[in-house]
């Protein structure tokens, strides 16, 4: 079962239900299993993110990060990872490969408007506001 690693964590681990090690090579992806299905309440999601761990030692991340579980999917969550390195990496059975967060989901109603109002950073993007 997913659990809390520290009283102050956040996310919740996620393990490879494998049977038998997977290889990943560089740059290489796939999906693996978890095991897990969820139930997760009307507005709330479950967020797929890269564990810290695996990422600094291995080179392996989640390629969608995050990933959205919605609340009315019921199947299988199946993790999308990536070595982004340049060696192999063989993940083992049960290892520790992401985290899952769970948070509230806003809904947002959409209207067509021909002008936004102004702002002080206006079209600013990429770099606007400095490094």
């Amino acid at each position: 079962m997913p659990r809390h690693q520290t009283p102050g964590s956040s996310g919740m681990d996620l393990h490879a239900a494998i049977d038998a090690p997977l290889v990943l090579q560089p740059l290489g992806r796939a999906k693996v299993p978890t095991g897990l299905a969820f139930a997760i309440p009307a507005h709330w999601e479950g967020q797929i993110r890269p564990r810290s761990g695996i990422a600094a030692k291995h080179g392996v991340t989640v390629l969608n990060a995050p990933g959205t579980i919605d609340s009315d999917f019921r199947g299988e969550v199946l993790v999308l990872l990536v070595n982004v390195s340049d060696a192999v990496v063989t993940l083992q059975p049960l290892d520790r490969i992401a985290q899952i967060v769970f948070a509230p989901v806003g809904r947002a109603e959409l209207h067509l408007i021909s002008d936004l109002e102004v702002t002080f950073r206006g079209e600013g993007g990429y770099g606007s506001t400095g490094i």
